[in-house]
């Protein structure tokens, strides 16, 4: 398969790599352009050079102030798009040198040293979210399934290998009436199936978490992918979850509430509801943690992202901290890279956050180009502290935007 079929640009011509290494600005000193896409892939720069005015607000007990962003050390690039045949990119993944693109049947998988499509995963219902273990690749649908992969050592190539829940596992529970629930009326399943969609998957400790917007969320023992526990967690479907390493559970629900989860004290395999946070106006799509769990964002249809922080003063639970205001729709996805925040919108535009001591939470860039809203988004770190990320965006325009954005010695100034 030919690259350019894939990662192009939308500029009808390509200027030679000598010329355009002449022309960039400080922005792209950084990018590395594979040689062997050097002529198979047209490459453009949309490098923003202007201040952003920041629409940030904090929670009531702040301030409320609005700041102009002075941060000229910042700059970005469009380093080109990943033309894929999806009308739509529903979850975008990386797991080492490999990026995952859901859409609608199918997953791509793209090799990130040359940019080339190595695989495509073919699965009935749309892919929702994906997971790794160790060399298996979770993924969860539409169609109310979690399905399995393993990459064959011989081809290379991903295998399906089982779907959650596991024959097994039916089988052996299907016989007793007690493991029966009612989903619909008239209509029963097993407790360890997902009624509707499985919008999220999270793993820690062993374990993977599915949640759905059947409103329960479930807990599968990875050794041997059997169902230990299904929760009713919330009113409304269940858009997304988080799971610090310390074991609590972050449940994000069109209810418009978030619920902490963890563990029975006497370790046994229940989970027990902790606290409830409630501040969003609208439902919730998108959940964020930082590595140490200190810091969780959360963004909804209320157009608002909401920074929320451990109080270690009231039994470590979590409280409102920061509403950043900038977006002009609904928030579809967040991720954090370094010490960055990242969201998409249905606005089609992807913000860049950054938290300053003296002004708290600042928009240092919004990046533009996407036709129709933004779905999925990752980052990559740049290598040795060069202060480069990378960001692959994923919309309902069917494209992958990859950016390239240098952050060195950026702050959060007043005007």
């Amino acid at each position: 398969m030919e690259v350019h079929s894939w990662f192009e640009t939308s500029l009808p011509a390509l200027p030679k790599p000598e010329s355009l290494t002449s022309s960039r600005t400080s922005s792209s000193s950084s990018i590395t352009i594979p040689d062997q896409m050097q002529y198979s892939s047209a490459i453009y720069e949309e490098t923003s050079f202007s201040s952003l005015q920041s629409d940030v607000s904090q929670d009531s007990s702040h301030n409320s102030r609005q700041k102009m962003i002075n941060s000229p050390s910042v700059t970005h690039s469009c380093f080109g798009n990943f033309q894929t045949l999806a009308p739509q990119i529903s979850f975008l993944a990386v797991h080492g040198n490999t990026l995952y693109a859901a859409s609608l049947n199918e997953i791509n998988v793209f090799d990130l040293t040359n940019y080339c499509l190595v695989d495509n995963l073919s699965c009935s219902g749309m892919a929702k979210s994906i997971a790794f273990v160790e060399n298996k690749i979770f993924t969860s649908h539409q169609d109310c399934k979690i399905r399995v992969w393993q990459i064959a050592s011989s081809s290379k190539k991903h295998q399906l290998i089982s779907t959650l829940p596991t024959v097994k596992d039916r089988l052996r529970r299907c016989v007793l009436p007690k493991n029966y629930v009612q989903v619909r009326r008239h209509k029963q399943k097993l407790w360890i199936e997902h009624a509707d969609t499985i919008s999220g998957l999270a793993v820690n400790d062993g374990l993977i978490y599915s949640v759905s917007w059947d409103k329960s969320f479930k807990i599968w023992r990875i050794s041997d992918l059997s169902c230990l526990e299904s929760v009713k967690a919330h009113s409304d479907a269940i858009n997304a979850i988080v799971v610090c390493a310390n074991g609590l559970i972050y449940t994000a629900s069109s209810d418009g509430t978030i619920k902490i989860w963890q563990r029975n004290d006497d370790g046994g395999k229940k989970h027990k509801l902790v606290t409830t946070l409630v501040k969003h106006k609208a439902g919730i799509n998108a959940l964020a943690i930082n590595e140490d769990g200190s810091v969780l964002f959360s963004g909804g249809f209320d157009e608002n992202i909401l920074v929320w922080e451990k109080d270690y003063t009231a039994d470590d639970h979590m409280v409102l901290s920061h509403s950043l205001k900038g977006h002009t729709g609904a928030i579809l996805c967040l991720t954090i890279v370094d010490d960055l925040l990242i969201s998409g919108s249905s606005d089609r535009t992807v913000r860049i956050w950054k938290r300053s001591r003296e002004y708290g939470y600042c928009c240092i860039r919004v990046l533009e180009g996407h036709l129709k809203p933004i779905k999925a988004l990752v980052a990559i770190s740049g290598r040795n502290g060069d202060g480069v990320i990378s960001i692959f965006s994923g919309s309902l325009d069917g494209q992958i935007k990859v950016w390239k954005v240098t952050t060195n010695s950026t702050s959060c100034t007043s005007p």
